[in-house]
């Protein structure tokens, strides 16, 4: 029988979600703990790989495994073995053919920032600390460059397998919320997929256009020709958070 979970991980102390030979990962977490469960190795699929420190709300992710508990009680018997760090949020039967990759229609991550003159220590696990006064509404305007089809090949590191860097972006969200100690910025990119390290790029580049180390036609301009040396530097991974995946029909 195949089942479907959302996971939500701290992504703080693993490389990232694929397994790999030099690192704990998430799938391996995930992995151990459904062998655990069922006493039979068990292969997971996600819908996406996240990278090293990069944290996730609503990964979702298949198996195949020959069990009796109810596809909507996995998640509940996954957790007792599972660390503390990841959950499993959900769990459920999927539709006939489904897919975790190839069945996604969009993507939604989320990028976290914060504003102060001082840094504050309990924000730095999931935000990144920012000293310099915010131009919020350049940044903001610089996110709205992005949205619509473009090549992001000057936004995606080396070392990508992906066979193509175009990609479409359907909205980029940027709300800020003023705290007595400072300002705290949520950037929301919704796609139908990404590169690796796009976002954090895309961040990084937002604030370099905010304090007018980049201009517009420079943004523009690496959208067209895959110039990296029009972008801002890649933002740390602790920012960045998986949201959602939208497969135009609901899951759980």
């Amino acid at each position: 029988m195949r089942y479907v979970l959302k996971l939500a991980y701290d992504g703080t102390l693993y490389g990232g979600w694929q397994t790999q030979k030099n690192s704990i990962t998430v799938q391996q977490k995930v992995e151990e703990g459904l062998e655990l469960l069922t006493g039979k190795q068990i292969r997971v699929t996600a819908s996406g790989r996240t990278d090293a420190g990069v944290h996730a709300l609503g990964q979702i992710a298949c198996f195949n495994a020959d069990i009796t508990i109810p596809p909507d009680r996995v998640a509940d018997a996954l957790n007792a073995y599972l660390p503390p760090d990841i959950r499993a949020m959900a769990s459920a039967e999927p539709p006939e053919n489904f897919d975790p990759v190839r069945s996604a229609k969009r993507k939604t991550y989320c990028y976290r920032l914060y504003f102060s003159r001082m840094q504050n220590p309990l924000k730095d696990r999931y935000s990144v600390w920012i000293k310099k006064p915010l131009n919020f509404e350049k940044l903001r305007y610089c996110g709205t460059l992005f949205q619509g089809e473009h090549d992001f090949k000057a936004y995606c590191a080396s070392g990508s397998s992906a066979q193509t860097t175009v990609r479409e972006v359907y909205s980029v969200q940027t709300d800020l919320k003023n705290s007595s100690d400072g300002q705290n910025v949520e950037i929301r990119v919704c796609g139908n997929g990404f590169l690796y390290n796009m976002v954090r790029t895309m961040v990084g580049t937002m604030l370099y256009f905010s304090a007018g180390s980049l201009s517009e036609t420079d943004v523009k301009n690496s959208l067209l020709s895959g110039n990296r040396e029009l972008v801002g530097k890649t933002m740390p991974p602790r920012g960045l958070m998986l949201e959602s995946v939208d497969y135009g029909f609901k899951l759980f």
